[in-house]
């Protein structure tokens, strides 16, 4: 494996240039080449979940649009150590919606 020193100037790296992949992990710098999922053929149960988990971002997108909502998992999000995005996405798959709650 090839071993890269960088200037102190830029110490960490993240993100895609061409092909390939930068990423920080575990405390050390790493260079993946991008998986080609061009020929991948999805299963009916994974493009099941793919379908359902982009319901559950359009939900967590518009409930913290709500500053009423907003500011309630804002609060929860903070109490759990979370974030409240990941924390709306995880109700919507847990069927509690804080948009129509009444």
């Amino acid at each position: 494996m090839a071993k890269i020193h960088l200037n102190p100037i830029i110490n960490k790296l993240h993100g895609s240039i061409a092909n390939f992949t930068f990423r920080y992990m575990y405390g050390r710098q790493t260079l993946i080449k991008k998986p080609d999922m061009s020929n991948v053929q999805w299963s009916e149960a994974q493009q099941a979940h793919r379908r359902r988990f982009k319901r559950a971002v359009a939900y967590a997108r518009s409930a913290l649009a709500d500053p009423e909502v907003r500011a309630r998992y804002e609060a929860d999000a903070a109490a759990q150590g979370k974030r409240p995005f990941d924390l709306a996405v995880s109700d919507y798959f847990k069927g509690r919606d804080l948009l129509n709650e009444g």
